[in-house]
């Protein structure tokens, strides 16, 4: 019987694979083994069991790189999505923020990832190709929604000059004072931007 001191390889096992999720650190690796292995071995069982059928059946769509259990994903397959209108994101996990918006009726392209020549990144390592291949389909205008970092602002201008050349109308998600939002919390980044991209008032 091992003693209380004694490690016990099976957790440890467990708690440093649950540390390859975001966010996750050791003390709450270990917590959430404890949780489970203690108090919800049923959970445990069925987490299992979902995570191996998740491997087994989900891809990413030979169109778009969207996670799909199908060939193409339920977007690119839809006849009902604007297939001229092109959404250039970063990860699959993207998506659905921008389908909440519920203003958009085009059609995505993950590059799985973004340009980050201080972790290694380069044009090479993302799916531009793929990219320049889909807006070759009749894509006329690309929208680019990589997230509001330097990283995110490097990769759109290269978007940008990869694909205007080519006829391709590329633009980029307005940042800015949200709504609802109060300037006293504001940070002073988003405001400059507000203020450089403000526009005029004009009648509803």
């Amino acid at each position: 019987m091992p003693t209380v001191s004694e490690p016990v390889p099976a957790l440890d096992a467990l708690a440093e694979a649950l540390q390859r999720l975001p966010g996750v650190g050791p003390k709450s690796a270990r917590r959430m083994v404890y949780h489970l292995l203690e108090r919800d071995r049923e959970g445990a069982r069925s987490l299992t069991g979902a995570l191996e059928q998740a491997l087994e059946r989900v891809r990413h769509c030979r169109r778009c790189n969207n996670l799909t259990e199908s060939e193409l994903c339920p977007v690119c397959a839809s006849p009902r999505r604007d297939q001229s209108f092109l959404c250039v994101v970063e990860s699959p996990s993207d998506i659905p923020s921008v389908e909440q918006a519920a203003s958009f009726n085009g059609t995505y392209y993950v590059l799985m990832g973004r340009l980050s020549p201080l972790d290694g990144v380069g044009p090479e390592d993302l799916a531009f190709e793929g990219l320049e291949r889909r807006v070759a389909e009749g894509v006329q205008e690309v929208v680019v929604a990589t997230n509001a970092t330097v990283e995110g602002e490097a990769t759109a201008h290269y978007i940008r000059e990869r694909l205007e050349p080519k006829g391709i109308r590329v633009t980029r998600l307005a940042h800015g004072v949200p709504l609802g939002g109060e300037l006293e919390f504001v940070d002073a980044s988003t405001l400059d931007r507000a203020l450089t991209r403000r526009y005029p008032l004009e009648d509803d």
